[in-house]
Parts: structure tokens; sequence; C-alpha cells
């Protein structure tokens, strides 16, 4: 059973920072694929930033430059680093893990994310 389980988030003012952490306890794949996923209120999920076993990244262009994603492999964890940030990232970000089956498609693709956390608040003030 495999349980993803976020942390880090909370109330910043614009500008600030914060670093997510999303640990995956049972996740038995070497190598950790995922990501994050936000939600804000009124609006769809959305893809924010993807790292892949390889290490490959892939992000939302609106947080280019600002945000970092980052794994460690050994303790089976994600973690998003997130600078600069604006009223617009105030959302419930998810922490995401990858299935065993990789569909081939948009980095985005839902399909690919087997493993989901509860979610986590970032609030941004102006």
């Amino acid at each position: 059973q495999v349980q993803l389980t976020e942390s880090g988030g909370g109330s910043v003012q614009a500008g600030g920072s914060l670093r997510l952490s999303c640990a995956a306890s049972g996740y038995t794949r070497s190598n950790i694929c995922g990501g994050w996923f936000r939600q804000a209120p009124g609006r769809g999920r959305e893809g924010v930033a993807r790292i892949d076993s390889d290490g490959s990244t892939y992000y939302l262009e609106s947080v280019k430059g600002r945000f970092t994603i980052s794994k460690n492999n050994a303790d089976n964890a994600l973690y998003l680093q997130m600078n600069s940030l604006k009223p617009e990232d105030t959302a419930v970000y998810f922490c995401v893990a990858c299935g065993m089956k990789s569909y081939g498609g948009s980095w985005t693709d839902l399909r690919d994310f087997g493993y989901w956390g509860q979610g986590t608040q970032v609030t941004v003030s102006s």
C-alpha cells in the first residue's frame, strides 16, 4: 500500500519561499518518479512539476525559474522548492507518484500517476 504524505505548506507573503516535501511509504519502484499538481478554488487541477526516474524534469510555464523539483531516491521522497511566490500560486498542492506503467503522453498525463497525496494548502498574500 503506497501512501504519500505531504508537508511544508502554509501562508507566506508575495515574494516569499516555501518548500514542500512528500514522503512515499510503500513505494516499490526504484528511483522514484513523481511530481506536484495544484488546484486553486474554482479551477481544475494543473500539473506544476514532474521529475522522472532518470531525473528529467518538467515545469508549468508560469513557475519556470521560480520552482525547483527534486527527489531523494533512497528515501522515496519528493520536494518542491518554491521561490518568488505570487498570489496566483495560491492553491492546494498535491504530491503524485508514478504507477507501474508510463503512457508516454504529456508530462501531465494523469494516467501516469497511480498515487496521490491528500494535499497541502499554500496561500500567498499580496
